[in-house]
């Protein structure tokens, strides 16, 4: 039994992780703990997985991103790639939000509780893997604490698992995970009003 053969690319949290799913449906993953500089290497690093099997980018039938929350930056970068992959190849990107990657690593229930840093949480719940039961939220630490469900799992790894991801991807309907940023907390940035041109009859 055979896949597609899938790249799927994750530069939401300070690392760059990519993983190839071949077709006989083993995976092989490259990863680099990076802060900053993510657009720098992430061409590279494709190349060099792919030239690890022999492929060129021809190959690939399917790309998946990890589409946040997560760092602004990194979020376009990793979009910006998967979408221009897929129309400079002609093939389906599978947008897959980073807390439903985080809980196929759950054998069950389980509720996704990730630091957004500020005193707040990003929490959701799933009735197993990839099976949501509510949207992603952020709240205040303590009460996203107080919302975690007794008995059922709590996910809480910084990194979601790239290979897990990859399998995931290549097995879902692409229009039903669209490659679209979610961000949940709005961008930090700013519109910059001082100097702004009035519009004529405004």
């Amino acid at each position: 039994m055979t896949g597609p053969i899938l790249l799927a690319i994750d530069t939401a949290a300070p690392r760059v992780q990519l993983a190839l799913l071949l077709a006989d449906g083993t995976v092989d993953t490259l990863v680099d703990d990076i802060a900053k500089g993510h657009a720098e290497i992430l061409f590279e690093r494709i190349a060099t997985l792919l030239a690890r099997h022999g492929l060129a980018y021809a190959d690939l039938q399917r790309v998946a991103v990890t589409t946040g929350p997560g760092s602004f930056t990194g979020l376009r970068i990793g979009l910006s790639a998967a979408r221009g992959f897929g129309l400079a190849l002609g093939v389906p990107v599978v947008g897959i939000p980073s807390l439903l990657a985080f809980a196929l690593a759950a054998e069950g229930p389980a509720d996704v509780l990730i630091d957004a840093r500020r005193d707040e949480a990003y929490l959701q719940p799933f009735a197993g893997p990839g099976v949501p039961l509510d949207t992603a939220r952020i709240l205040p630490m303590a009460e996203a604490r107080s919302r975690l469900r007794p008995g059922v799992t709590l996910l809480q790894a910084p990194f979601v698992d790239i290979a897990q991801v990859a399998r995931f991807a290549a097995t879902v309907d692409p229009a039903d995970y669209l490659p679209h940023a979610a961000y949940v907390r709005d961008a930090d940035a700013k519109p910059q009003l001082k100097g702004r041109v009035a519009l004529v009859g405004s």
